[in-house]
């Protein structure tokens, strides 16, 4: 494969990819199968724990995959609940560290994941639980050059209650930013989980760039229809995650809000969500949402000659 200049573009276009398999391939070998499809960066994630991955072992083979290619592996992620005690969840606190320490053998900048809960308690009851695990992470990844950035996905949590992650709420972001306040914690974000919640993520997105790190390719589609005759609790769904491409949302926006702000990292999509470009059709949807978020993007970069 020909090798290609990405170094200029401040915003890349890539995907997540399970780093133990993907439908049974391995992280490598998946990479090596979409790689000619354009992507330009990777997010390698983890479910609850690292279990037995050789991180340096991953990453060797995940470097070979990427060749000459140009393309980057944005960040490692590992999505369970670190602020609980059972043995998993220590499993998870446990992959924060294991990820933070194993960063720089694949390049990445940033360690991503959920920010945990309490469980069964409020958000503001789950602070100091936070606090006590993140900080030293927190200083743990900034020695390291690193920075944390937490998804905001409910996970079917509220204010009140739930299971996995308390970074689904302005609110919340607040008090987890007061409580440990550290330049390199913030957001791993997208207008899906917003959207989910009815909030309008444009107006979200102007206020909290400067926390952003990490951009999940994610959109949806509200059924307005549906609500007005429903509601948000009856029994039809009426919102469903979408490939961006195919939902409600404006890139074009907000990748513009992105760049007012000086964001530089990857926009990763977040795919094997969408309801009808899924199974035999996932890739085709992924490669559009690919090529729809590059437009929205402005295409690849061109040098100015007047500069």
């Amino acid at each position: 494969m020909k090798p290609i200049n990405l170094s200029r573009e401040k915003i890349r276009i890539g995907t997540l990819v399970g780093a133990k398999t993907v439908k049974g391939m391995t992280a490598a070998k998946y990479i090596s199968q979409i790689l000619p499809h354009g992507f330009e960066s990777f997010s390698l994630t983890f479910w609850q724990n690292i279990g037995d991955t050789d991180l340096k072992q991953l990453a060797g083979e995940v470097k070979r995959a990427l060749g000459d290619s140009g393309v980057t592996i944005s960040s490692l992620g590992i999505y369970g609940n670190p602020l609980e005690t059972q043995p998993i969840d220590r499993e998870t606190a446990d992959g924060f560290k294991k990820l933070i320490d194993h960063a720089h053998l694949f390049g990445a900048g940033s360690i991503v994941g959920f920010a945990g809960r309490v469980r069964g308690k409020s958000i503001p009851e789950s602070i100091p639980r936070f606090k006590k695990i993140f900080s030293p992470l927190a200083k743990r990844a900034a020695d390291r050059g690193l920075r944390l950035a937490f998804e905001n996905c409910s996970m079917g949590g509220n204010w009140q209650s739930g299971d996995w992650n308390i970074a689904h709420n302005p609110s919340a972001w607040r008090l987890m930013f007061d409580a440990v306040p550290d330049a390199n914690v913030g957001l791993e974000w997208e207008p899906c989980h917003q959207m989910v919640e009815l909030i309008d993520p444009l107006p979200q997105l102007r206020e909290w760039t400067p926390k952003i790190f990490h951009v999940h390719g994610k959109d949806a589609t509200i059924h307005w229809d549906t609500i007005r005759r429903h509601g948000i609790g009856g029994v039809k769904p009426y919102v469903f995650h979408r490939t961006p491409g195919f939902g409600d949302s404006n890139w074009t926006e907000i990748i513009s809000e992105l760049r007012r702000h000086g964001f530089t990292g990857s926009i990763d999509i977040e795919g094997w969500h969408d309801p009808v470009y899924r199974d035999e059709l996932e890739m085709t949807g992924q490669v559009h949402g690919l090529n729809y978020l590059k437009q929205c993007r402005g295409g690849s970069f061109i040098p100015n000659p007047a500069l």
